[in-house]
This record gives structure tokens, C-alpha cells and sequence, in this order.
């Protein structure tokens, strides 16, 4: 049993889908306490300049969501407290959080993805 004070945050690593393109995350579950900045790094290799990262939270028993998406570089997007800027330079997409939660216990995925889906958050 986990004490009120700290969040939890489990992460799997996540590979891209096809034409040799990769995503790397921090890997493990990682502890962070409560009201504390939580950094979950995402880095990826992409075949084309058409792919676009993205983050999707899972809570327990819940289907992933859609956190966050990468279209723009050097723009910083938001969501529920959550941020990412995508840096193309350095093939980056890390997820922040100022203060964490309990509630934001969940596994967090960083993917890349060729296509841009209509209606997804950021920019």
C-alpha cells in the first residue's frame, strides 16, 4: 500500500510501428512525491519528417487516452497540467507535470505516429 504522500507512475517502453522508426521513454515504474515536477523523457527515430510523437496516459482499468501531441517544433502544448515541447533538433517530446497528483498515477506511452489524427489535443 502506497502512502497518500507519493504517486506512483509506471512506464513501459513503447517502439514506433513501421519503416525502421523508434521511440525510447523512461523505462520502470518511477516514484514521485506528491506536489513534486515529474519529467518522463521520450526520444524517437523516425524514417520520415512526417511523423509526430505523441503521449497517451492509461489509468487502471481504463483504455489509453490521448494526452498530448507534437505537430508544431519549438511550441510548447498543455493539457490538464501536463506539457511537452517538441524539440526536432534533438528528436524529443518530454512529458512534465509541475505537481503530480495521486490521480495521475497511470502507465504513460510516448508514440510516434506517421499520421495526424483529426481532433487530438495540442498543436
Amino acid at each position: 500500500m502506497f502512502s497518500a504522500t507519493h504517486s506512483v507512475l509506471v512506464i513501459f517502453l513503447i517502439l514506433g510501428g513501421t519503416n525502421g522508426d523508434s521511440v525510447n521513454q523512461t523505462e520502470g515504474p518511477v516514484t514521485v512525491l506528491e506536489g513534486a515536477l515529474m519529467t518522463l523523457n521520450c526520444t524517437y527515430q523516425a524514417t520520415y519528417t512526417t511523423s509526430y510523437p505523441f503521449w497517451y496516459v492509461q489509468h487502471l482499468n481504463k483504455a489509453p487516452q490521448l494526452l498530448l501531441k507534437g505537430l508544431t517544433a519549438d511550441k510548447k502544448v498543455e493539457h490538464e497540467g501536463f506539457q511537452a515541447t517538441l524539440v526536432k533538433r534533438d528528436n524529443s517530446f518530454h512529458l512534465q507535470k509541475r505537481a503530480v497528483q495521486a490521480s495521475d498515477s497511470a502507465v504513460y506511452y510516448c508514440a510516434l505516429s506517421d499520421t495526424v489524427m483529426e481532433g487530438c489535443r495540442g498543436s
